[in-house]
C-alpha cells in the first residue's frame, strides 16, 4: 500500500502526480523544478538560486514524509545545459554529507515551464 505525501512548503503538483509517494519505508519524491512554493512562479536568472530552490523543495517534501535529505539514497538530475553540472555539485555539497547518495545526471532538451534544472529522489526511511 502506498500513501501520497503533500506539503504547502513545496510547489503544488503541476500535473497528474503527487509531490511524493511512500511505499513501505521508501519515499519516491517527484521531480522538482525551481518553483517558489508561495508564488508558484519559476525562480530564474541565477542557476545557483534555481538549484538551491530545487533542493529546498526536495527538503520540504522529505520532511513532510518524516525524513530529511540525509535519508536520500538516490538522486536523478536533469539539466538543459550540462555546463551547469559543476554548480549542481557545488550546491549539492551544502545539502549532503558523505556518504553521498547514488546519483545519475543527464542533459535534456527541455523541462516543464522552461526550467533549466529538475531533480527527483528516493528516500529510505528504514
Amino acid at each position: 500500500m502506498s500513501n501520497s505525501i503533500h506539503t504547502e512548503r513545496a510547489p503544488k503538483a503541476i500535473g497528474t502526480y503527487s509531490q511524493a509517494v511512500r511505499a513501505g519505508d521508501t519515499v519516491y519524491i517527484s521531480g522538482q523544478i525551481p518553483l517558489d512554493p508561495a508564488s508558484g512562479t519559476l525562480v530564474s536568472g541565477d542557476i545557483e538560486a534555481e538549484i538551491r530552490r530545487v533542493f529546498e523543495n526536495l527538503k520540504a517534501i522529505a520532511e513532510a514524509a518524516g525524513g530529511t535529505l540525509a535519508h536520500v539514497v538516490k538522486l536523478s538530475v536533469f539539466l538543459t545545459d550540462m555546463t551547469h553540472f559543476p554548480k549542481v555539485n557545488e550546491v549539492m555539497a551544502t545539502y549532503f554529507a558523505m556518504p553521498y547518495p547514488a546519483r545519475a545526471a543527464g542533459g535534456v532538451a527541455a523541462l516543464p515551464r522552461g526550467a533549466r534544472v529538475e531533480i527527483e529522489c528516493i528516500l529510505s526511511l528504514a
